[in-house]
């Protein structure tokens, strides 16, 4: 007989009966806020062509990172999923999934797709290898209705905005195409400049040749380079970005002579530098970067500290993303203090901080966020997208740098269901810190009201200037 799949109403609020019925009552006020979702990668052609969704496979599962690392770790082959062109039947690769759905136990994983399978798609039963043929035939019968489209699930998730991330080598055609329909869903971009600002991206040289040709400047002379930048955020823009994003390995700025800044340019772009010369140039570029958001508006997000493709033979064989991605310790005193001797006390500047590395939180990410204007302390990232890193977050960051030095939730996914799953799932989270706070009355209750829609809503639009 299959086990039921049962949502609780309370699911992660604190189990205190006190603090759970207050953290109930905030909930209760901010569960139907529409969402807002600043940074993320689900694919922009979704809401410009309107098609239906393949099967479940294709949905639910390829392009969820989270999950191939955990299969893979356990031993389940990347192309029986049909990672990698390798043939894999859609359903047979949901077999494999089904089969294997008891290692998410504990997971955040787990609560995102319970989410989805209950509220999404009705299911009653728990996936497991009994009941994989239902699921799959159900999920994949629905995706071929209209109610199932992407901008009728768009609408029906209660969606305000959503911005996608692009390289500024994307045409956006797509997001072109999203303007001119009549559909009135909010879908931006986001400028993510990594292809052609890390010297150590694969196809780094080819990517600033065709970074000229796109921005009609020469990229491969260091102004011209920095024009095409100008020229392409204003592009971004105008297609309705509000931030860029910058993907570093660490966290380190520069602040060069102009002379010897040019003189590394020309190391880089030739082909002929060291792993020392590319960090530096990296760091450079991200004080460039927050010359060019005083200049243009767009929000900066820093998002460093994860060691991209540690698993070489994986990396070779798949391509990027496919779950071997794998955090570091990051330091940011010394390695942000270049930038912010130049634009620290800049009023014109916001820069959300993010990190990987826990133990930065109380030590040096909630001091300088309460110190600097310019910075903020984005949310719980990746691996730390979960009920204790959320609830970590808050304890080890709010002490310092309070909550309104923080910028509220954004999902950061490809998993375009889990959306409203993961927002739930904070704001579960933060009314279970808020309730605590009141029934140790450290706070009154109409101020944790206040903050639970700030948190879930008000704090979000404000720091992305949306």
């Amino acid at each position: 007989m299959p086990r039921p799949l049962v949502l609780q109403p309370d699911r992660l609020l604190p189990s205190d009966p006190t603090t759970r019925a207050i953290a109930r009552e905030l909930y209760g006020q901010v569960a139907g806020l529409p969402i807002v979702s600043p940074h993320g990668h689900t694919d922009p052609s979704w809401f410009s062509g309107n098609a239906a969704f393949g099967n479940a496979t294709e949905l639910l599962l390829l392009p969820d990172h989270y999950l191939f690392r955990m299969l893979y770790s356990q031993g389940v082959p990347l192309e029986t999923l049909g990672i990698g062109g390798g043939g894999a039947d859609p359903r047979a690769a949901w077999r494999i999934f089904a089969e294997h759905y008891h290692l998410f136990r504990g997971t955040p994983s787990r609560i995102w797709l319970d989410w989805v399978f209950a509220e999404v798609f009705g299911m009653k039963f728990r996936l497991e290898a009994g009941t994989s043929d239902f699921y799959f035939d159900t999920i994949t019968e629905a995706l071929a209705t209209e109610a199932f489209l992407p901008r009728a699930l768009f609408d029906r998730f209660g969606i305000e905005v959503i911005a996608t991330t692009e390289s500024p080598l994307d045409s956006l055609d797509h997001h072109r195409a999203i303007q001119e329909s009549e559909w009135p869903g909010r879908v931006i971009t986001a400028y993510r400049p990594d292809p052609v600002v890390d010297p150590e991206f694969q196809g780094f040289q080819e990517n600033l040749r065709h970074f000229s040709d796109l921005t009609g400047e020469d990229c491969l002379s260091w102004q011209g380079y920095l024009a095409g930048h100008r020229k392409r955020r204003a592009f971004f823009a105008r297609m309705g970005a509000t931030s860029t994003d910058h993907g570093h390995p660490t966290a380190a700025t520069a602040n060069l002579p102009p002379s010897e800044a040019e003189s590394l340019f020309r190391k880089v772009s030739s082909g002929d530098f060291t792993a020392a010369e590319a960090e530096r140039f990296r760091a450079q570029m991200l004080t460039e970067m927050a010359a060019m958001s005083i200049d243009d508006g767009l929000v900066m997000q820093l998002h460093p500290g994860s060691f991209r493709n540690h698993n070489a033979g994986l990396f070779a064989r798949f391509g990027r993303d496919k779950g071997a991605d794998i955090p570091m310790p990051t330091e940011y005193v010394h390695a942000l203090k270049p930038l912010l001797d130049r634009f620290g006390n800049e009023p014109g500047l916001a820069m959300i901080l993010f990190t990987l590395d826990e133990s930065t939180y109380a030590r040096e990410l909630a001091p300088l966020a309460g110190h600097y204007p310019c910075l903020k302390l984005g949310p719980a990232w990746w691996f730390h997208d979960s009920p204790e890193g959320m609830r970590r977050f808050r304890r080890m960051t709010t002490e310092t740098a309070g909550f309104y030095n923080t910028v509220g939730f954004n999902d950061d996914t490809r998993a375009f269901l889990s959306i409203p799953a993961r927002h739930d799932l904070a704001r579960r989270i933060d009314c279970g810190f808020l309730a605590e706070l009141v029934a140790e009355h450290r706070l009154e209750d109409w101020e944790a009201a206040e903050l639970a829609e700030d948190l879930a809503y008000g704090f979000v639009k404000r720091a992305y200037r949306l």
